[in-house]
């Protein structure tokens, strides 16, 4: 009987230790962007309630989620070996799309987000060209198939996965008519800045299904790789992850507000549940076939 008790303690207290690991994992994961670069809703400089005054030539620069939105897949862009292909090349399959508008020669921010992205795709199991792909985009009109062949070089080896990686990683450029149809269905605002001699954008990524439609979005340069992953999946419509990554899913639910995932409690309840009962059933069943094999006086 006393181990019998000891048993039971146990599986509460694992019980207890999972609700705050996972407690402290949601919170770990949340970012919080209040700048009206990285907001999630088109950017109203004449709100009040804004509370940030920008200068003019930003006040039309930011990200504005668009989910659902159908891309442009055919538009016509120019690969890093110096072919023409449609942006319908890189959605094949039930492979999800993470798409980030950059331009090669960013002094900073550019490389900052493709950093911040290569950081995490390192830290998922998913392997780029199997499960995904990877497509940046530059929204300037001076890069050259040949500078999109180095940065592509360049963060296949940060990247770190191998020469199969290179089907996974792509670095386009196009016309600026083209690209502007592409970052407006997206949500991708962004303006040059004469004063600078620089392009004014945000910083984020995006995600997008298999068949070209806008799924989820990421902003600033830092990335939960846990985050990632799970928009993979759900941009896959789940053909992609392993049974305990489409358990896990269930428990976190994407904020739009915040472009996180966070923990659901009422979802982990339901499981804790349902582990419960199991345990509970599982422990009858033993305290019968105990007593069964008890030897009788």
């Amino acid at each position: 009987m006393k181990k019998i008790k000891t048993l039971l303690n146990l599986i509460f207290i694992g019980g207890l230790l999972l609700l705050f690991c996972n407690f402290i994992f949601a919170q770990g994961g949340q970012n919080q962007y209040n700048s009206p670069l990285y907001s999630p809703k088109t950017y109203d400089p004449s709100s009040p309630s804004s509370g940030n005054d920008l200068p003019k030539e930003l006040k039309n620069i930011g990200i504005e989620q668009r989910l659902g939105e159908q891309l442009p897949l055919d538009a016509e862009l120019t690969d890093e070996n110096g072919s023409t292909v449609k942006l319908r090349t890189f959605f094949q399959g039930d492979k999800p799309v993470i798409l980030a508008f950059v331009y090669y020669s960013c002094p900073m921010l550019c490389n900052e987000v493709l950093n911040g992205l290569t950081a995490s795709l390192k830290k998922i199991s998913l392997e780029a060209g199997q499960d995904f792909q990877v497509v940046a985009i530059s929204f300037d009109p001076r890069d050259t198939p040949e500078i999109a062949r180095g940065k592509k070089q360049s963060y296949l080896e940060r990247y770190g996965r191998g020469e199969a990686a290179a089907n996974g990683w792509h670095f386009l450029t196009g016309k600026p008519e083209v690209i502007k149809q592409i970052t407006e269905a997206a949500g991708f605002n962004y303006a040059w800045d004469e004063e600078t001699q620089q392009f004014a954008h945000a910083g984020g990524v995006q995600i997008a299904t298999p068949d070209g439609k806008m799924s989820r979005y990421f902003y600033g340069i830092d990335y939960q790789p846990q985050d990632f992953k799970f928009a993979l999946m759900e941009a896959s419509e789940k053909n992609i992850g392993s049974p305990t990554d489409q358990l896990l899913l269930y428990c976190y639910h994407y904020d739009p507000a915040t472009g996180t995932y966070g923990l659901v409690v009422m979802n982990v309840l339901r499981i804790a549940g349902i582990l419960t009962i199991i345990g509970l059933g599982l422990l009858f069943l033993f305290f019968k076939f105990y007593k069964r094999r008890m030897p009788t006086d």
